[in-house]
């Protein structure tokens, strides 16, 4: 064993014994993926959150997968509390009145487009049944550019849908039916469709896939949101 293995091993057994004030301990030290959080303390949502939380995500791309093409990843990105202002301003400028308790779903459609039209009528057939008011579909601008060779194979087209909760239903019931709601859809769409998915925290949030070696939603830093 060389004399540099040999200290490396040392500092890593000290550190291991080393006393600390805060939150951190050497001894929770594992490889595996990267993960960071940001937050701010006040709850309030703010732009330079956002432009921290990407400069952090660009500093991992050490830590996921790369492939041959030098572009193309294993999924990284950000998971967001919902920006209700944001998503709010982008219903009114498409028609769709919000109510109070509202949810917006991230859906990966195929690129063919009757495909795609029959996973939105099932999808809003399901919602339908739990009593849920759908409103609409957007377009979510994507810049394709930003993938490699080996993503574009199977970039899908992605839309939100935007739905409103029925009258008197409490934020739990509403969440409840909108899992009801996805999980019919997918297993009635996916064995057919391998293009078709929604991201698991859609409904409680928004999951922006991003970084160096991903396709990232269009227009992320444009405004003050």
């Amino acid at each position: 064993m060389s004399t540099d293995i040999l200290t490396t091993v040392h500092v890593i057994v000290s550190n291991q014994n080393t006393p600390t004030t805060g939150l951190y301990r050497p001894a929770f030290e594992r490889e595996n993926c990267g993960f960071g959080l940001i937050a701010q303390m006040d709850g309030k949502p703010s732009h330079w959150l956002l432009k921290t939380a990407i400069g952090a995500l660009a500093r991992l791309t050490h830590r996921g997968a790369v492939a041959a093409d030098g572009k193309t990843g294993d999924g990284c990105g950000l998971l967001l509390k919902k920006p209700d202002s944001f998503l709010r301003t982008l219903a009114k400028e498409h028609g769709f009145a919000l109510k109070d308790q509202y949810a917006v779903g991230m859906v990966f459609l195929n690129p063919d487009a009757s495909k795609a039209a029959t996973a939105r009528q099932t999808l809003e057939a399901e919602l339908q049944k739990e009593g849920l008011a759908v409103l609409g579909w957007r377009a979510v601008p994507t810049d394709p550019s930003a993938c490699g060779d080996e993503a574009l194979k199977s970039l899908p087209d992605i839309e939100q849908i935007f739905i409103n909760a029925a009258d008197g239903m409490d934020e739990i019931s509403f969440e409840r039916h909108l899992y009801i709601a996805r999980r019919r859809t997918e297993k009635a769409i996916e064995p057919e469709d391998a293009f078709f998915y929604i991201p698991e925290p859609v409904f409680q949030g928004n999951f922006l896939q991003g970084s160096g070696y991903a396709c990232q939603p269009a227009g992320v830093l444009s405004g003050p949101e």
